[in-house]
């Protein structure tokens, strides 16, 4: 199973449109997915049509002890579930504070699930903390959405120094291997400059040896679509919602690519360093 953390530090840069939206593009075309929503705001679980009331468990319960993932995973379809997430979660980043090995916690809970997916995708929240700590210790890989303006480049460096650290210290599996492009305008001078810079970037570096060796700059746009925007307001994915848009283009697209990348793009850290 490929685990993948989707996350950027600043939001709105289409981290939970493309968690969501990946995993129902990797949905179908036949793999087994399943999206963990780790972002108290349930966007994700909304995305996919999924309401945590107050009465079902959620990963608030999983990450607290009090449920299993199985316990609380809902199907979405034949081949797609979500662990939903709600304003509970918010609360998590305080309770665990004292928690001894707070940052396995996930990891514990995903090693002792038998789901069988072929992938994994968790929508991590805006911000660096506990919860994004479990998940980038819980995955293998971490997929780096972004928004071609300046703006949202501010901050980078912070994200991938946290994610370099995990690497090290909690997790020699994790690895940064895709980069995203979202809202992409390709009428603007600005997207054409801003991804070259990071195409440039995480070309170079990605050639060295470290936490983001082998990381792919991905060739798919996401392009500006109105259709994303509204998909979420219905409870359904691009591919319900609207099948034929640029957005189920694009995100269709990036699943090809995603699919064709190399079964061993995340390498121990330690045959990382070796080669």
């Amino acid at each position: 199973m490929r685990s993948i953390a989707v996350i950027n530090q600043k939001g709105g840069v289409g981290k939970t449109t493309t968690a969501v939206n990946l995993s129902a593009a990797l949905a179908h075309s036949g793999k087994r997915v399943c999206v963990l929503d780790l972002d108290p705001q349930a966007h994700a679980s909304l995305h996919l049509g999924v309401t945590a009331t107050g009465t079902e468990a959620t990963i608030y319960d999983v990450l607290c002890g009090n449920a299993t993932l199985a316990q609380t995973r809902v199907k979405v379809n034949d081949r797609l579930s979500v662990i939903p997430s709600n304003i509970d979660l918010a609360a998590a980043e305080m309770e665990l504070a004292g928690e001894v090995g707070r940052e396995l916690i996930l990891r514990d809970a995903l090693d002792a699930d038998d789901g069988d997916f072929d992938f994994l995708i968790l929508d991590c929240p805006p911000s660096l903390g506990v919860l994004t700590i479990n998940a980038l210790v819980a995955v293998e890989e971490v997929f780096l959405p972004l928004q071609p303006h300046f703006l949202a480049l501010h901050g980078l460096s912070k994200l991938l120094r946290t994610v370099e650290v995990v690497s090290k210290r909690l997790n020699n599996r994790l690895r940064l291997s895709g980069v995203i492009l979202c809202m992409y305008d390709s009428t603007t001078r600005l997207s054409a400059e801003v991804s070259s810079d990071v195409e440039a970037f995480f070309t170079s570096e990605g050639t060295g040896k470290g936490f983001h060796q082998g990381a792919k700059f991905f060739d798919s746009r996401i392009r500006r679509n109105i259709r994303l925007a509204e998909a979420p307001s219905f409870g359904k994915s691009i591919f319900e919602y609207a099948p034929d848009s640029n957005g189920a283009a694009d995100y269709r697209s990036l699943a090809d690519e995603v699919l064709a990348q190399r079964s061993e793009v995340a390498l121990p850290l330690a045959v990382a360093r070796a080669s």
